[in-house]
C-alpha cells in the first residue's frame, strides 16, 4: 500500500523491526523520534535506533524537544496515519486528531494490563506468566485508546527483558502488519478497555532498581530478570555497586541474615534472601566489565573471605 502516507514515531531498537515494516509496506514520508541522548565511549551522540534505520532510508527525521509546542512540521507533512511505538512523549490532540486513519500505538503489553512507558519490565518483575502486544487507537489519556488487535506470548520462567523485549518486538511488527489493511478500510474493531483493569508499568524508578534481600528469592530473581541488561537490578559489595544480570534460586533455607553471603561454587556465590538461597551467576562489579561468576572469582586470591559478607 504505497500510497497510504505514513509518519512513524518511534525511538529504541524496540520499534526498529516495526518501522522497516513499514517502510517495506508503506510509504514512510517522516519518521519523528526522540532527541538524541545516548553517547558512545568517546563522547560522540548516538543517533536514536530509530533515526538510524530512517537515515539510511532517506526518510525525512523530526526531533523534536517538546512535540506538544513543536508539532506543526508533522501537520504539514499531511499523513494518512501515524504510527507510534514506544516513542516516548505525550502526543497532544492536535496531532491525535488529524489523519484521516487515526493515530495507531503498538503497545508491549495486554491492555488495560500495565499502561505506561515500561510495560515488559513490569510485567517481568511482577511475575506474570504472559504478556503481549496490543494495536490501538491513540487518546489524549496514557495508552487508554480503543482495542483494535492483541495477541499473547508466554513468558517462560528463564525470560530475561532482553528476550522478552526481542519477541514483543517482532510480534507487535507482525500484529501491525496483519492489523492495518483494517484500519486502512475502516473494517477494524474498536474495543473499548474496562477502567477496572487497569493497572500501570510506568518508567523504571531508580528506588526499583535497588535490590533488598529481605525479599524472597523469587521476588529478587524475578526482578533482576525484569532489569536485565537495562537498566540492571544492582546492590552493594564493600561500598561498590553490584549489579546483578543473571540468577537462579537454590532449593535451600537460607541460614544466615537477609544478604550474607551464604556459599561460593565455581560458578556461583550464594546469597541469603528472606526465604531461600539465591545463586548469582552473571555480574559487573563497579569499575569492571560485565562478567559470569566464574571469571569474577578468578580474579580473587582468597575466595573463602567472601563468605559472611553482606550484600547491601
Amino acid at each position: 500500500m504505497k500510497n497510504i502516507k505514513v509518519i512513524f514515531m518511534g525511538t529504541p531498537s524496540f520499534a526498529v523491526p516495526i518501522l522497516e515494516s513499514l517502510i517495506n509496506n508503506y510509504n514512510v514520508i517522516l519518521v519523528v523520534s526522540q532527541p538524541d541522548k545516548e553517547k558512545d565511549k568517546k563522547g560522540n551522540i548516538i543517533n536514536t535506533p530509530v533515526k538510524e534505520l530512517a537515515i539510511k532510508n532517506n526518510i525525512p527525521v523530526f526531533q523534536p524537544i517538546n512535540i506538544r509546542e513543536e508539532y506543526q512540521k508533522i501537520l504539514d507533512y499531511n499523513p494518512d496515519i501515524i504510527i507510534t511505538c514506544a516513542y516516548g512523549q505525550i502526543i497532544p490532540d492536535s496531532i491525535l486528531n488529524y489523519p484521516k486513519y487515526g493515530c495507531i500505538n503498538v503497545h508491549g503489553s495486554l491492555l488495560p494490563k500495565l499502561r505506561g512507558g515500561a510495560p515488559i519490565h513490569h510485567a517481568i518483575i511482577n511475575g506474570d506468566k504472559e504478556t503481549g502486544i496490543t494495536i490501538m487507537y491513540m487518546s489524549s489519556k496514557m495508552d487508554a485508546g480503543d482495542i483494535i488487535s492483541q495477541k499473547s506470548i508466554k513468558i517462560e520462567d528463564d525470560d530475561y527483558l532482553d528476550i522478552v523485549y526481542k519477541k514483543l518486538s517482532l510480534l507487535g511488527r507482525d500484529l501491525l502488519m496483519e492489523t492495518l489493511p483494517s484500519i486502512i478500510n475502516k473494517t477494524s474493531k474498536r474495543i473499548k478497555q474496562d477502567e477496572t483493569l487497569v493497572t500501570y508499568g510506568m518508567n523504571i524508578k531508580k528506588s526499583e532498581e535497588k535490590i533488598d534481600f529481605n525479599n524472597s528469592a523469587i521476588n529478587i530473581r524475578n526482578q533482576v530478570r525484569g532489569l536485565n541488561s537495562i537498566p540492571g537490578a544492582y546492590c552493594f559489595l564493600d561500598n561498590k555497586r553490584l549489579k546483578i544480570y543473571e540468577s537462579k534460586i537454590i532449593n535451600k533455607d537460607s541460614k544466615k541474615a537477609p544478604g550474607t553471603i551464604e556459599d561460593i561454587t565455581k560458578d556461583s556465590i550464594m546469597i541469603s534472601t528472606k526465604d531461600k538461597l539465591l545463586a548469582i551467576t552473571n555480574i559487573k562489579l563497579e569499575g569492571k566489565k560485565r562478567c559470569d561468576i566464574s571469571e569474577y572469582l578468578n580474579g580473587i586470591k582468597d575466595k573463602k573471605a567472601l563468605i559472611g559478607k553482606v550484600l547491601k
